[in-house]
């Protein structure tokens, strides 16, 4: 699977090279003819994070494999960066302005979702390499008060307010009339209105399955023996990175339509903001994997 895989995350380098200009006559007449809609910034950027990121955990998870070391926790990152991906791209190209043009190689996408299904039901049923602690060792971890936990403070204030982002970010694209929804979807992320459809379809899935989680996550940090964090803070870890870089790249590449590239007066602060904002995750899946006592 994952050497198959790797065959497609390298196609998929070539196109998005091409597309930026870089190198020309190897993918040009299956773009324009089979995927027109991978021409778009969006679709450029998801090619890139698959033909770097994504072939470099195919690689380390092979690599992995051979030695007959544990691949469960790259696996985990992997199986939420390929599901956001996916999803926001088949739902973008369903209802964005690519939805008339869909072509039979748009099938060529949904064995993704089966593959994913089924890679992510085996890394689930893969075993746990847990630490060695003593069970005192644990009671005394999870006897801790959270004041005694700053590092945990910091966190839960970080994913805070990830979370009052992503729902402020999902009341713009559902057009709230608010002042500063209408003021920020102008000035700030214009791109959030372009056609495409892409931008607004990741902004709905952050509302109703990113938000909830993140709430989640707080509860997890406040309350010990909470066993399902540690995998599936890895599993969002990936998503949110994978979301962030292709809503980012967008924003700012030269494919997307002038009127709804980010303004350069902005340009640092929306990248402050939206770099901080993938950050609180992968912060929450590197303290679960280093200090895992709290969650045992």
């Amino acid at each position: 699977v994952f050497v198959l895989f790797s065959f497609t995350s390298v196609v998929d380098l070539i196109i998005a090279l091409e597309e930026d200009g870089y190198i020309s006559g190897f993918m040009e007449v299956y773009v324009r003819e089979g995927e027109p809609y991978l021409r778009t910034a969006h679709g450029i950027m998801i090619c890139y994070w698959d033909g770097i990121v994504h072939y470099g955990l195919y690689l380390a998870m092979m690599a992995a494999i051979g030695r007959r070391k544990s691949y469960r926790n790259l696996g985990l990152f992997w199986l939420g960066s390929l599901m956001m991906s996916v999803t926001v791209f088949l739902l973008g190209n369903l209802i964005g302005k690519y939805s008339s043009d869909l072509s039979p190689g748009f099938l060529l996408n949904l064995p993704y979702v089966l593959i994913v299904v089924w890679a992510g039901r085996r890394l689930f049923q893969q075993p746990k390499v847990l630490p060695c602690l003593s069970p005192e060792k644990v009671a005394e971890e999870q006897r801790k008060r959270l004041y005694q936990r700053p590092q945990d403070v910091g966190l839960i204030l970080v994913l805070l307010l990830a979370a009052a982002f992503t729902f402020f970010r999902g009341m713009v694209v559902l057009d709230c009339p608010a002042d500063s929804c209408f003021e920020y979807i102008y000035q700030h992320e214009p791109y959030l209105r372009d056609p495409v459809a892409y931008p607004k379809v990741q902004m709905l899935i952050s509302l109703f399955s990113i938000l909830p989680f993140l709430c989640l996550c707080v509860y997890a940090l406040l309350l010990p023996g909470c066993s399902w964090l540690p995998d599936w803070s890895l599993v969002f870890a990936g998503a949110f990175a994978q979301a962030q870089f292709s809503h980012v790249g967008s924003s700012l590449h030269a494919r997307t339509p002038f009127p709804y590239q980010t303004p350069e007066d902005v340009w640092w602060s929306f990248l402050l903001t939206n770099v901080l904002y993938a950050l609180g995750p992968q912060l929450l899946a590197l303290r679960c994997l280093h200090s895992t006592a709290f969650f045992l």
